[in-house]
């Protein structure tokens, strides 16, 4: 059973906005299993539907859940498993998918935000990195083939080999996001894209995003 966890879903029109505030919105089993929960749900609407994800604060997500890791060891290799698998899922969801970067965004954080269609940063604070190397964690093949599938090349070895801290300016200049937004804007920003594509046939969507991302989804664990 799901610890609690604080991530909500709110219809706005066509566009469920999801909502992770969980302080540093670590990546973890629990925070993975609701928003798959989350996905579940939506997959099964029927017509228009664009979504977002945001955080709130300070972060959009500091990455895995270490402190927990510390007291449960096991849980380290199915987190990694349940995060592919779940980058997988995203990458061929049949809905346009808008990931409102509102924070800081690191590591696992940064990897998640790379499974969405668009990205919208804050243009005046946080950080968007891939910090494995400050901190002795090594990429494997997997993780490392996100980056790869999403990001210009020399931006992807750029981030897994420097650990650069992107602000938002740099991360739209090295193509890591779309378009930036002030903080007040951001959310309204981010709704107003999905909503954008959310009259796209879901069906055509969903087999051309198969057709663009299917391989490295089944790379990733998900089955496509």
């Amino acid at each position: 059973m799901l610890e609690f966890m604080d991530i909500s879903v709110q219809q706005r029109g066509a566009v469920a906005v999801i909502t992770w505030n969980e302080g540093e919105n670590r990546v973890n089993l629990d925070s993975l299993g609701r928003l798959n929960e989350i996905l579940d749900e939506l997959e099964q609407l029927e017509g228009p539907l664009g979504i977002v994800l945001t955080g709130q604060g300070k972060f959009f997500s500091n990455g895995l859940d270490l402190e927990r890791f510390g007291s449960n060891p096991s849980e380290f290799a199915a987190t990694l498993a349940e995060l592919n698998r779940t980058i997988g899922r995203l990458l061929v969801f049949p809905a346009y998918s808008v990931a409102a970067l509102n924070g800081h965004t690191f590591a696992a954080g940064a990897l998640i935000s790379c499974a969405f269609d668009y990205r919208v940063m804050r243009a005046d604070r946080g950080y968007w990195c891939m910090n494995e190397a400050e901190i002795g964690l090594a990429l494997d093949q997997r993780l490392w083939s996100i980056l790869a599938n999403r990001l210009p090349r020399p931006t992807a070895i750029a981030a897994a080999t420097t650990a650069h801290r992107f602000t938002g300016p740099d991360a739209r200049a090295f193509g890591i996001v779309e378009s930036l937004a002030q903080e007040s804007e951001l959310l309204d920003h981010a709704i107003g894209v999905a909503d954008r594509y959310a009259t796209l046939d879901r069906k055509v969507l969903g087999e051309h995003k198969r057709l663009i991302h299917g391989d490295e989804a089944r790379l990733l664990g998900f089955s496509v």
